[in-house]
């Protein structure tokens, strides 16, 4: 029975102080068992995007690259498949939110690129980062078979419907998400509850287990507000973190309960493949 780990942590002054915390963590994720260890989002830097300005464009690392070796090498000297985020540099002047899968043998599988891209006070993501064109693969790791998909890819069943018809046992969704000053005292409850129950949703939707990582602290006025979170195929929180606190999260995922579920509620089965057409329309009349 796999164990998963989710790094919910804190943003760094540095990347490099960032990425030796990070290691320290999955080699302690390791240490007490896990096996699939995930980041949060953009864990090398701290949330750049609450502005919009050209300089941080450098924080950006190409990948493949040194970023993606180290990670192989952990990943192959621990024997844990690592799903990482980061900000990738694909191109002149093109820039993506990426996170990269290895498995357990350091072997990278490959990337998969954020595809919905937000534009909000305080999150101006389209300002550096280009949807992703990678499609919605499926990792077969030794430890399962995973779906990866970014923040405000969350709030798209269509993407996790996707993974999950290629056979994502497991959902995964390295996130930075938190509350705004003016916004916390009236929404933030009912922010946070939209967050959680969404993704409980996919879960139940598609028979499968899904992981969520968010970082902690306080960065310019975005308070994120960490409780990070795995749910089981009913959509039943069976791990989450706390609101605050940099901790491992930690769940051993039983893989054969997202057949029994796909086989008691066969939502697949009874899809009417036949009358979706207008999904693919921006809006209907």
């Amino acid at each position: 029975m796999p164990r998963i780990a989710l790094l919910q942590s804190r943003a760094f002054p540095t990347k490099e102080e960032s990425f030796d915390h990070h290691e320290s963590l999955i080699r302690r994720a390791a240490a007490e068992g896990a096996n699939i260890v995930v980041t949060q989002e953009l864990f090398l830097t701290p949330y750049f995007c609450t502005v919009e300005d050209p300089a941080l464009f450098d924080l950006a690392d190409a990948l493949p690259g040194p970023v993606t070796d180290r990670l192989g090498k952990l990943a192959g000297e621990l024997g844990v498949v690592i799903v990482s985020s980061l900000f990738e540099h694909r191109g002149p002047g093109l820039y993506h939110n990426t996170a990269a899968i290895h498995d357990a043998d350091g072997s990278l599988l490959g990337f998969y690129r954020k595809s919905h891209i937000p534009q909000d006070p305080g999150f101006e993501e389209k300002f550096y980062f280009t949807p992703g064109d990678s499609g919605w693969p499926v990792w077969e790791t030794r430890f399962g078979k995973l779906g990866v998909l970014v923040c405000w890819d969350q709030w798209y069943p269509e993407a996790a419907r996707l993974m999950a018809l290629g056979g994502a046992q497991l959902l995964i969704y390295p996130t930075a998400i938190g509350w705004l000053p003016e916004e916390k005292e009236e929404l933030g409850v009912a922010q946070h509850c939209a967050w959680e129950t969404v993704q409980r949703g996919h879960a139940v939707a598609n028979g499968c287990y899904l992981a969520a990582v968010n970082r902690v602290g306080i960065e310019g006025d975005s308070e994120f507000w960490g409780r990070s979170f795995v749910a089981n195929p009913y959509g039943e929180l069976v791990a989450k973190a706390s609101t605050d606190q940099e901790e491992i999260l930690h769940h051993d995922l039983d893989f054969k309960n997202v057949e029994d579920f796909r086989r008691i509620w066969p939502f697949f089965r009874d899809r009417r493949i036949d009358a979706y057409g207008e999904l693919t329309t921006r809006w209907r009349q």
